[in-house]
Formats: C-alpha cells, structure tokens, sequence
C-alpha cells in the first residue's frame, strides 16, 4: 500500500490524467437530468440558498453534490466548466480510494492487482462520462469506497461520518452504513460502534422531513413515488432489471472477461475484507434493482469493488496471460466509450452522450440566430434548453410549444397555428429491425421502459406534411427542423 505521505501527491497525477481525457468537453452544456434536477438545483442553493429547489421539481435526492458545487461558484463564481471541473476532483479522489481499496483488498501481487483495477475504473464507459456530469452517482461511488477503507482501519466514527456524507449524497447509499452496523453488531459484537452508524440514518431522515414539509411528500413528489417505488415492485419488472444489472456487470463492454478470471479465481476473494465489500456491493446492487431502475450509472459504487475482485482473481494466472486479459479488458473499455449496442440505451452510458448534446447545440445556435422571434414546437429536454439560457445552449430565452413527445400521434394533434417550427430528434435508438422488434420482447419494453417509437422522417413528411428546412446528423444522431406545411 502507498504510504499515507504520498497520497497528496498522487491526487494531482489522478486529477491531472482525467481533467485531460476529458478536456474536450469540460464546456458541454448540461445533459439530460443534469438540467432535469441536479444542476438547476445547484442553481437555486446558489441563488438564493434554498435546499429544496423551486427551478424544478422537488425529490428525495439528498442536496449534499448540489451543495458541493454551490459551493464552487460562490467562490469561483456560476460557470458550467467549474461545475465539471469540480466533479472531476470528486472522481479523482475516488480513483484514488479506489486504488487504495484494492491494495487493501488484493494478495500476492497487490501493486500490480490494484493498478489494474483502477485502470479498469478509470476506463469503464460509465465513469468517464458520469465523471464530469453533476449527477449523484459517481459522488457516492467515491463516498462508499472512502467508508469502506475506514472501516477495514478500524475508525469506526470516522467511518460513519463518511456514511453521514454519503446517504446526502444519494440516498440509496443507506445500504452501506447498515450493512457496516450489522458486521459490528452481529459479527463482532461491537455493540457501541455499531451505534455511531445511527449517525448517517439521522442525517437522512432529517433531510426526509425537510422534504415532507417543504412538498408535502416524503420523496419529493407524487410521479416520483409512483415511478420509483410503486412501478419498481413490479416482479417481472424485477426480473428485467436483475438481468440488466448481470449484462452490465458481467458482460458488457469487455466485462466478460472480468468474469472469466472471477469464475478460475474466486478462491482468492476470502477474508473479513472481501466479505465486507462484497455485502455492502451486493446490497447495494439490491437497492437500484428494486428501486432504481434500469440506468447503468447506479452501479457505480460497486465497480471499484467489482475491479478489485477481477484483478485479485486473475492472479491465478501466469503473467503473461494475467497482463493480456487485463489488456484486453480496458482496450474494450476503452471501445465501449465509443461503440453503440444496437438496442435502446442511455446515451449517458457513453460518449453518445456527446454526439446528442453538440446536436442539440448545433440546433438551438441555428433557432437562436435565426428564428428569435418564432415559435418552436419540441418535446423536452429541448423545451427547456432553448428557454433557459442558464442551460448553456442559448444565450436568450426563446418561445417554445411544449409537443409533449415525439411519437407520430403527438406531432399529429399539434394545432400547427400554434407554432412556426417543430424540431424533431432522435431521443434513444430504435428497437426497429433489432431482435427486440418482436411482439412479446416489444411489449415488455413499452410497458416496463416506457418506449415507444418516435415518427419516422417518412411519416413527418408523407404522412403530416411537414416540410424540412435544416438537419444535422452525428454518426447514428439527428436533428432536424421542419416548418408545418400543409396536409
């Protein structure tokens, strides 16, 4: 393990090799539910120092990431780049920890196992993108490593204030400090160290009235408890997301070959250390089955675990064999930010992500300038980016008729006096022509996942008569801009 004395010297280098992997795109406006919730809600503790945001929508989502960047710009002062910027510090620090947690877990060859675990981190598609989007979960990543490294130390206090930080930074996380409460009451039978961590469940239920008086709701709002409680008990909808949960662990993006070495390897995961991480990695993974849907980011805080176990694992190996698959896994890491599966997926999971953010600038630039004064028909997040200048895409508000989606029926009941352009784009791949275009697997993908397809460019000409004027397209993306015509 690294001695304590060099850790402050190894922050830099860590910061410094992600601030340049992602140096392109520290000026990307805000994507998707960065402006949905976290980012505007930053705005509002900025503003005018209120917790519970009144930009949008209230949820259960603790305040501690948007506190965090609040933070930044009242020293720095409000820009997108510091938001980034300071996000990219949090998972500097939680490649570090991440590192140091797999030394801590690793036998034999520890240097070399916990090296190839955080550049597997490091790699993953997911902890790029999300490494510079204010969004909870990479936060909480670094917060579960940092509890769990206290906890092998035996600070138990200062472990639990780490859980206190956590669960206000994303609520799920309360599986963690539960899980290191029962190891010491049943296990150990620490029994009063077992009790610091009432600590973190104080500070949630504390922040769980705030809510409750501020809205009226315990989690915020009433779609929000449909959608993430209510919907999510759902048994088949269980079932689909622990499948979902295996693809993204075990399979995905080169993934399988972290499996293969677990499977040869397994033996060496033994040890109060391994059984800790891996229940409170289990429960975790639990959690954001039942209740948090299908979005591969709410795995992040098991991946540093994941990749200790992989790299621990593949020791069984020769060398030459153990540094080919560890090669191997990060080059398809590496793949994985850029190669798009041919199935509906979040864009937020790789750099497409990127691709739908430029499209969407490209557009609002081109409305801006030339268009100020008409009326633009869309669906969200457009909506908002091109009336909220806040946002990064306009530097004026412009008028907007909310379409309320893009499905061919939506654009069809448009009263079209009511606008001058619609714009349409692509919102998430089609499952058209993919082996999920069949009835049953269709289905379950409208009902469950909430997808439906959206108007075809055929059927927005042909069939409503609208007529194109402008389109961008970034590799499997596009944007257009249609005037209504006549039918």
């Amino acid at each position: 393990m690294p001695r304590k004395h060099t850790l402050p010297l190894l922050f830099p280098l860590v910061f410094a090799l992600l601030l340049a992997i992602h140096l392109p795109f520290l000026r990307l406006p805000y994507f998707w539910d960065e402006q949905w919730q976290y980012a505007l809600a930053a705005l509002d503790l900025y503003r005018d120092g209120s917790w519970v945001s009144h930009t949008v929508s209230p949820s259960v989502h603790p305040p501690g990431v948007m506190a965090l960047v609040a933070l930044v710009w009242h020293v720095f002062g409000y820009s997108i780049v510091a938001a980034r910027v300071t996000m990219l510090a949090v998972a500097s620090l939680g490649a570090l920890l991440s590192f140091l947690l797999a030394t801590r877990l690793a036998r034999g060859t520890a240097g070399a196992s916990a090296l190839a675990a955080v550049l597997f981190l490091i790699a993953a598609p997911i902890f790029y993108t999300q490494s510079m989007l204010v969004i909870l979960d990479m936060p909480a990543m670094t917060f579960t490593v940092l509890a769990l490294l206290l906890f092998l130390d035996g600070r138990y206090l200062w472990c639990a204030l780490a859980c206190t930080i956590l669960v206000l930074t994303k609520e799920t996380a309360v599986t963690t400090p539960a899980v290191l409460a029962a190891w010491l009451w049943f296990r150990e039978t620490r029994r009063r160290q077992a009790l610091y961590f009432v600590l973190p469940a104080i500070a949630l239920g504390t922040w769980l009235l705030i809510i409750r008086r501020a809205t009226g709701h315990w989690l915020g709002n009433e779609h929000f408890a449909s959608y993430n409680l209510a919907g999510a008990l759902d048994p088949i909808h269980i079932v689909l997301d622990v499948a979902e949960r295996a693809r993204a662990l075990f399979w995905s993006d080169g993934h399988f070959l972290g499996t293969i070495a677990l499977v040869i390897g397994w033996r060496l995961l033994r040890g109060k250390a391994w059984t800790v991480c891996g229940l409170v990695a289990v429960a975790q993974v639990i959690v954001v089955t039942v209740f948090g849907g299908p979005l591969v980011r709410y795995l992040l805080p098991v991946l540093p675990i994941l990749y200790a176990a992989v790299a621990t694992s593949a020791s069984v190996y020769p060398p030459k064999w153990r540094w080919t698959s560890h090669a191997a896994m990060i080059v398809l890491l590496i793949a994985g930010w850029f190669w798009n599966p041919p199935y509906p997926f979040a864009y937020e999971n790789n750099l497409a992500m990127v691709d739908f953010i430029r499209l969407q600038q490209d557009a609002a630039s081109y409305l801006e300038a030339n268009a100020p004064g008409q009326r633009i028909a869309t669906a969200w997040p457009l909506t908002d980016e091109i009336t909220n200048p806040d946002l990064g895409y306009v530097t004026r508000p412009l008028q907007t008729v909310d379409a309320g989606g893009l499905r061919r029926d939506y654009l069809a009941r448009l009263n079209r006096q009511s606008f001058d352009l619609l714009v349409v784009y692509k919102r998430l791949r089609p499952a058209a022509g993919t082996i999920l275009d069949i009835a049953p697997l269709r289905n379950v993908l409208e009902h469950y996942y909430e997808y439906h397809p959206q108007a075809t460019a055929e059927e927005i000409r042909a069939e409503l008569g609208f007529v194109p004027l402008m389109r961008w397209e970034r590799r499997d993306q596009w944007i257009e801009i249609y005037r209504p015509g006549t039918r």
